[in-house]
């Protein structure tokens, strides 16, 4: 049986961004928290949620000591306005836990509790940023279909570019998804950020019937390191720098987007979602 629970369609909903990878290392959550800020550095209001749910670690990224994460939500032993931690800017970020592995697969249960609770924010979110895992696990596919846009985030390593394009081929064909956009990350200059797109959209387009929007580029930056083991983001620590204005262009353009057509499936915000009983 399907349960269907309407909780009446907002005019306008908060914009929800997946922010994915295939691979792991390819300075995913490092894009997360510095867009995160940059839009907040644009009055725009911004909630975070760490959905790599047994990995965690943007908290720890941006010098943040939560006393509760996602999993004292789910298991009902917190509510959500006890779990939220303010970050920098005043950006709000759901944080996940760290190496406890029965949240590595959500229960449909779980996936109501969280669509529920979080549903209580839509008034007053502008963006959502979900940080999924890297790799294809179930979590990973699940927080991407819920979401309005994917941004794929890959690097120029050979490995990485693989497992973008197999990211996006799982999630076109067995869930439908028909639009992608692609950041490429620590690259040499926007030449190499090119190539690398050029290479993803032509393997996509002669395999897989999917939109592809290119993002730009975030240079590598000797400076990234620092504000890493500063635990700040590096908008902040080097506003000067060349990687902290790619991320406030890359901001200016998420604040851009159009809004998409709703999806077929379960999303954030949209007021209306399932649970299998």
């Amino acid at each position: 049986m399907v349960r269907t629970v309407d909780c009446g369609v907002k005019r306008n909903p908060p914009n929800v961004i997946a922010i994915t990878s295939g691979k792991g290392g390819v300075g995913k959550t490092n894009v997360v928290a510095n867009l995160a800020v940059s839009l907040a550095m644009m009055d725009m209001k911004v909630l975070v949620l760490d959905a790599d749910l047994g990995l965690g670690n943007l908290d720890v990224l941006l010098g943040l000591t939560p006393r509760f994460n996602l999993g004292h939500l789910l298991r009902g032993e917190r509510t959500l306005d006890e779990v939220v931690i303010r970050g920098p800017k005043g950006i709000r970020i759901l944080p996940a836990a760290s190496g406890i592995n029965e949240l590595t697969s959500l229960g449909p249960a779980e996936k109501l509790s969280l669509f529920t609770q979080i549903e209580g924010f839509g008034d007053d979110v502008d963006i959502m940023l979900i940080d999924t895992a890297a790799g294809i696990s179930q979590n990973v596919l699940f927080f991407n279909i819920a979401a309005r846009e994917t941004i794929v985030v890959a690097s120029p390593e050979p490995t990485s570019i693989v497992d973008a394009y197999a990211l996006m081929k799982v999630l076109h064909l067995k869930h439908g998804e028909k639009r992608f956009r692609l950041l490429i990350n620590s690259v040499r200059n926007s030449k190499e950020g090119l190539e690398v797109y050029k290479h993803i959209s032509r393997v996509a387009l002669r395999y897989l019937s999917v939109s592809m929007d290119y993002l730009g580029f975030i240079p590598f930056d000797e400076f990234l390191p620092k504000a890493v083991r500063g635990q700040m983001a590096l908008v902040e620590l080097f506003p000067d720098s060349r990687a902290a204005k790619a991320f406030r262009d890359l901001a200016g353009v998420v604040r851009e987007l159009p809004p998409s057509e709703p999806k077929d499936n379960v999303q954030f915000f949209l007021g209306r979602f399932t649970q299998a009983g």
